[in-house]
């Protein structure tokens, strides 16, 4: 079930510048018109002197990268870069990000769909729980995943969604906040909103979404932070917009089109 959902017994989830030239002119500001050759004279300088000024602009190439103004307008690489620190490949950093991260991806993975078949379930929960908590959080999920539910939503016994259906349920983290912290335990809060149920015309579960908080107490195993405990409580809920509600067509073509997150933070 989805992290929102409350029957989990568990505590878990469900401008360019110019240069402007003056060519000089005869005494009293006027040309003599009397001089023809003189007058042919100053054009040719003109344009070999615009021809010049074009060839020198031309090899600039326009590149004001070298004056300070250029630099000044130019952003800087890390203007547009991710904030925070660059995400590990394996295992999260023993810092309060790292914690952070650590539990709003476990949220994700806690709140998927994953959950509901009994092998992938056994396989999310053995990668992130602690040793010395994993069969405790084991046999809460596996009650919380009876085939009773599973039956009451519409699901069958292997979590699958009836033909013509597709089950959606994910948890998207919002934002995280350490209570406590040590190198070796922390607990942190995970604001989410999550989205359950099932797409389809004639379902009688349709899409709907929540909002809630989880609380993860983690403990460091030496590599990496792992799940001690969770539980989680209702809302913080913000207001609804005024979305209209989509189709169940609709529903089930945004749910199958975009694929869920794996990596929250």
């Amino acid at each position: 079930m989805s992290l929102g959902d409350d029957h989990q017994s568990s505590g878990g989830y469900g401008g360019t510048s110019g240069t402007r030239m003056r060519l000089p002119e005869e005494e009293g500001g006027h040309r003599r018109s009397g001089r023809s050759s003189s007058r042919s004279l100053v054009t040719v300088v003109g344009v070999v002197v615009l021809l010049i000024a074009a060839i020198a602009f031309a090899n600039r190439g326009g590149d004001d990268s070298d004056s300070p103004e250029a630099a000044a307008d130019k952003p800087k690489a890390s203007s547009t870069a991710p904030s925070g620190t660059t995400p590990v490949q394996s295992g999260f950093a023993q810092d309060e990000q790292g914690a952070q991260s650590a539990a709003a991806n476990y949220a994700v993975a806690l709140g998927s769909d994953g959950m509901f078949n009994a092998a992938r379930r056994h396989e999310i929960v053995q990668a992130i729980a602690d040793p010395q908590a994993a069969d405790r959080l084991q046999s809460g999920f596996d009650a919380d995943y009876s085939a009773a539910f599973l039956k009451q939503i519409g699901l069958g016994e292997d979590g699958k969604a009836p033909a013509g259906s597709t089950f959606v349920n994910r948890t998207l983290p919002a934002g995280t906040k350490v209570t406590a912290f040590s190198d070796s335990a922390a607990t942190v809060e995970v604001w989410c909103t999550g989205l359950f149920g099932l797409t389809g015309e004639k379902t009688t579960h349709p899409v709907t979404t929540s909002w809630f908080t989880v609380t993860m107490k983690l403990n460091w195993n030496g590599s990496d932070w792992k799940v001690f405990e969770t539980s989680q409580k209702t809302g913080p809920t913000p207001v609804p917009g005024d979305n209209a509600v989509s189709s169940g067509d609709e529903m089930g073509k945004a749910v199958n089109e975009f694929g869920g997150f794996t990596y929250a933070r």
